[in-house]
C-alpha cells in the first residue's frame, strides 16, 4: 500500500481514499458518539452552521471543542459523551482540526474518519477494500501532531503487517502536545479521562465512513468483517 500522510494544507489534489486522524479528539469522541447510539453525526463547517441546524432540528445533539456554549449540548470530550444517552440521535460535530479535515477531502471515492479506539477496524476496512494508495490527513497542528501521526502510521502498517505492535505508536500519543496541554489545562472542555479514553486501543470493532449526502457531510459507523470471515473468504 502506497500511503501518504499530509496536513490539511498540504492537500494538493483529491486523494482517492483518504483516511482522516484526529485522536485528540474529534474522532474518539466520534467513535463514542456511536457506542452511546448515535445513528450519525454531521460534520460541520463551521460553529454558524453546527448552530443553524441545530435550531433547524431541536433534536439534534450539537458538540464543539473548548468551553461550553449557548446552543451546543454538550463538548469534544469523550470522557463527558460516554455518560450520555444518544440512541437514535443525529450529532452535529465542528472542531478544530478533525472535521475541518474531514470536509478538505469530502470530494475523494472512500473518507474514513479514524483514532486509536477505531484502529483495527479503519486497517481491517482498508485491506478489504484493496486500498493500493491511500492519503492519511494528519489533522492537527498542520500536520506534525504526533499523536494523530503516530496513529495514522499504526494503521498504515497494520494494513498491511498484522502483527505490527502498537506499544509505540501509543507511546508517542501519550507524550504528544496535546496530550500534554489536556493533562495541563491548556485546552478548555477536558474531562480527566480523556486522555485514557483516546489512548484505549480498538474499543470499538466499527470503522466509520464519512459521505457526502446532499449539502451535508454525514459520518456513520461501518461494520466491518472480523478476521476470521476476512480469511475465509
Amino acid at each position: 500500500m502506497d500511503a501518504r500522510f499530509l496536513g490539511i494544507e498540504e492537500l494538493d489534489e483529491v486523494p482517492s481514499v483518504a483516511v482522516v486522524v484526529d485522536v485528540m479528539r474529534a474522532f474518539t469522541v466520534a467513535a463514542w458518539a456511536f457506542a452511546q447510539g448515535a445513528e450519525q453525526i454531521v460534520l460541520a463547517e463551521s460553529l454558524d452552521e453546527a448552530l443553524a441546524l441545530k435550531a433547524r432540528h431541536p433534536d439534534w445533539v450539537a458538540l464543539k471543542d473548548g468551553p461550553p456554549a449557548p446552543g451546543f449540548d454538550t463538548v469534544n470530550s469523550p470522557g463527558m459523551l460516554r455518560s450520555m444517552d444518544l440512541a437514535g440521535r443525529t450529532v452535529v460535530q465542528k472542531t478544530t482540526a478533525g472535521t475541518v479535515g474531514a470536509l478538505a477531502v469530502k470530494e475523494a471515492s472512500l473518507v474514513l474518519c479514524a483514532s486509536f479506539v477505531i484502529a483495527e477496524a479503519t486497517a481491517r476496512l482498508l485491506r478489504t477494500r484493496a486500498c493500493n494508495s491511500v492519503t492519511f490527513v494528519v489533522t492537527g497542528e498542520d500536520g506534525r501532531a504526533d499523536e494523530d501521526l503516530a496513529c495514522a502510521q499504526y494503521i498504515a502498517r497494520r494494513a498491511t503487517e498484522a502483527g505490527t505492535d502498537a506499544a509505540v505508536f501509543l507511546r508517542r500519543a501519550a507524550e504528544s502536545r496535546a496530550a500534554r496541554e489536556l493533562a495541563e489545562g491548556v485546552r478548555l472542555g477536558v474531562h480527566p479521562d480523556d486522555i485514557a479514553l483516546c489512548l484505549e486501543l480498538d474499543r470499538f470493532p466499527f470503522a466509520m465512513v464519512a459521505t457526502p449526502e446532499d449539502s451535508l457531510m454525514i459520518l456513520r459507523p461501518y461494520a466491518v468483517p472480523s478476521l476470521g470471515d476476512e480469511t475465509s473468504n
